[in-house]
């Protein structure tokens, strides 16, 4: 569909969905549509939206736009009159002009049902699913003052290359408030070392990750932990400096292509962790422990975890540790993995510091044949024997 005759007949029209369509311009006589509750124009094609237009459709509830489409950004004084707007799609070409939208819903009182707000470009069309409450921000390289999130309670977040960003939560963070957030992706930020200042979270009483499910970081080149203090990657000390609320809802975590980091999670933070289901890391090829161990011992305590390794310098812990983890469903080890020699035992220790006599029923390793025979069992000669087989598959 390329065309339309002129709509201005239609005046007690209700719903008008152009989505999909080939048309390059609006229909003649959509100003007189005063009914109209939806709107749907996800429209590649448009070339614009007419200036005065979207202010006059004051009883709309839904109204969607292509959010990848520069000619079709919004301006927040357009928006301003739709009090009853409930389900909003749309872009905004600069945080300036999502900040006076946000203001002005601040102003009248009203919040959005869901949504899906972006800023900027996303050339790789990353986001253009459907989601809940989300906000994309994507080549954006600077901004001065903050992003303001209040009251449209975000639960989903995606960072698309934006290299000014040094860590996405800090004393000066425009997210530090997100306490509702639920997803959170950061892909591309050449410029970012960690996710949390942990100089935040020491003097600041709200926990922006308290409710985070998943958290996915690709292609972050100076990404070196999850969580710094000013002058570096925190150490043992610093575990009464960390929030118990941050992380602690926390199920997934992703980290693809960071070449920087080095151990993905510290011993301190791994009791707020207690949520934690799957880890997934790959093409990280400085990663050299999964879990970082400062004493002897260190456990991992989730539920129906699932653990992906692709990491050719990767130990999992200290020589001496043993994982407490009787949910564990899968170990994966794929590609060039020669510097992974030991897998500490996967099982609870009795009185006598010995293993029990079994493996976790629910444990599957996948491996190569070759890399299972090199692993080193000095400490716990007797695991190899309970794992092999039928728990460990060869490929």
């Amino acid at each position: 569909l390329r065309d339309l005759p002129s709509l201005s007949m239609l005046q007690e029209l209700k719903k008008l969905d152009l989505s999909r369509t080939k048309i390059e311009e609006v229909p003649e006589g959509m100003d007189m549509l005063i009914m109209l509750r939806y709107l749907d124009l996800r429209v590649r094609t448009l070339k614009e939206i007419p200036a005065g237009l979207i202010s006059k459709l004051v009883h709309l509830q839904h109204l969607s736009f292509d959010v990848d489409s520069e000619k079709t950004s919004l301006k927040a004084e357009e928006m301003e009159p739709l009090k009853k707007l409930e389900y909003f799609t749309g872009r905004f070409e600069d945080i300036s002009e999502f900040n006076k939208f946000i203001s002005s819903m601040q102003q009248s009182k009203k919040n959005l049902i869901n949504y899906h707000l972006q800023v900027g470009s996303d050339d790789a069309g990353g986001a253009r699913d459907k989601r809940d409450k989300r906000v994309t921000i994507a080549g954006v390289q600077n901004w001065e003052g903050e992003l303001i999130m209040h009251p449209i309670e975000i639960q989903e977040l995606y960072i698309l290359k934006c290299d000014y960003l040094r860590s996405l939560v800090n004393d000066n963070s425009s997210f530090k408030n997100a306490i509702d957030l639920r997803d959170c992706r950061i892909r591309g930020c050449e410029g970012i070392e960690c996710v949390v200042s942990l100089s935040f979270s020491a003097s600041s009483s709200a926990h922006p990750f308290q409710s985070l499910q998943v958290l996915d970081l690709q292609f972050l080149p100076k990404l070196s932990a999850l969580i710094m203090k000013d002058e570096g990657i925190g150490s043992a000390t610093t575990s009464t400096l960390v929030p118990s609320a941050t992380f602690s809802h926390l199920k997934e975590i992703t980290i693809y292509s960071c070449s920087s980091m080095k151990t993905l999670l510290p011993h301190w933070l791994l009791p707020n962790l207690q949520n934690l289901e799957k880890i997934r890391v790959e093409y990280c090829s400085q990663l050299v422990e999964i879990l970082g161990a400062a004493t002897s011992e260190v456990e991992e305590k989730g539920s129906d975890a699932l653990i992906k390794f692709h990491l050719p310098k990767l130990s999992i812990c200290s020589k001496s540790g043993v994982m407490v983890c009787d949910s564990l469903q899968l170990i994966q080890v794929v590609g060039d993995c020669d510097k992974l020699k030991r897998i500490p035992p996967f099982v609870p220790l009795v009185g006598n510091g010995q293993p029990f006599a079994y493996a976790p029923p629910s444990l599957t390793i996948w491996s190569l044949k070759k890399w299972w025979k090199s692993l080193e069992w000095d400490d716990h000669p007797n695991f190899k024997n309970m794992m092999w087989p039928p728990l460990v598959r060869k490929k």
